[in-house]
């Protein structure tokens, strides 16, 4: 009896010996850490990933049984089709003029919002809040907004006299409007986001430089372009990032407000890749139309990610 339990405590004790050697070895630990996050990354961006390269190069389609390898067809149909170079030009304009306003705003927040005033907390939590709602509601919400009969803002501007009586701009219906319309609802989304980020580098900045410019005469304007920007253009250039991944591959703004319309003018890459692919049925081609979207987004994350590295203030 004695013996036995002699014998489970020095296994006890050599399991101990071993986890210890383990969780002191730092080349096996921070492998043993990250191997569950690229498990889960491998399972649920890999996986799709090499799926549509697969369905990128075949015949495949929803109600198809014989599926045919075909190279890149689909990729010189899609290349050749006026559809695709509109969608591209739309989502260049909208990714790149939405994250202009959205850094514009947001550097603007965040320096409002790092001085301490009472309510700053229930400011903050308004700010927060297009970012906590759910993409779908919050585009409902606008898809009233932009209504051709509802619209609070058509109604608004004729009561303050913006309007004459015979203006009524139907947002979703005209091209031009159409476009600002996107632009503005990935705005709303994308600046919550933006402005906690830039405010997060606002609080690093220590106190005694702040203390040190204004004791060396630096105005309002001096020490926030060359003093506050450089020390926060990393942090600032990681925030652009986010909000260009998440502006160049969504569908959900475009699918509510507009499908697309009017006649393609406000399709996208994301949403005409859904709209072959899903509702039209064309697998293959939807897969490849998605498949542009990575050697650009895997581009600028590599340079801004560069550009935030070598920015950055020592």
């Amino acid at each position: 009896m004695t013996s036995a339990i002699t014998g489970t405590a020095g296994k006890i004790r050599g399991k101990d010996r071993l986890l210890s050697r383990f969780a002191d070895n730092d080349r096996w630990l921070w492998r043993a850490m990250l191997a569950p996050a690229i498990l889960y990354i491998g399972l649920l961006v890999g996986f799709p990933f090499l799926l549509s390269l697969y369905y990128s190069m075949s015949s495949v389609t929803v109600a198809s049984q014989d599926v045919h390898f075909v190279g890149l067809e689909n990729f010189r149909r899609i290349v050749e089709s006026g559809t695709f170079w509109l969608s591209l030009q739309n989502t260049i304009v909208i990714t790149v003029v939405s994250q202009f306003f959205v850094l514009v705003f947001a550097n603007i927040l965040a320096t409002a919002l790092v001085v301490d005033f009472r309510g700053r907390w229930l400011v903050r939590l308004l700010i927060l809040l297009p970012w906590v709602a759910p993409i779908s509601l919050g585009s409902i919400g606008w898809l009233w907004i932009f209504d051709s009969i509802y619209s609070v803002i058509n109604w608004t501007a004729r009561a303050v006299g913006l309007l004459g009586p015979n203006e009524w701009p139907i947002w979703l219906g005209q091209p031009t409007l159409a476009r600002a319309s996107i632009i503005i609802v990935n705005v709303w989304r994308i600046l919550p986001l933006a402005t906690v980020i830039v405010l997060a580098g606002l609080s690093s900045i220590p106190q005694d430089i702040h203390d040190a410019a204004e004791v060396d005469g630096a105005g309002f304007w001096r020490h926030h372009f060359q003093i506050t920007t450089p020390l926060i253009l990393p942090i600032t250039l990681v925030a652009l990032l986010f909000g260009i991944i998440f502006t160049f591959t969504d569908l959900i703004v475009v699918f509510v407000l507009t499908r697309g319309g009017p006649y393609d003018t406000t399709q996208v890459i994301a949403s005409w890749a859904y709209f072959t692919g899903i509702q039209g049925g064309d697998l293959a081609g939807g897969a490849a139309i998605s498949l542009f979207l990575f050697p650009v987004l895997a581009g600028v994350a590599i340079l801004f990610l560069w550009l935030a590295r070598h920015t950055e203030v020592t």
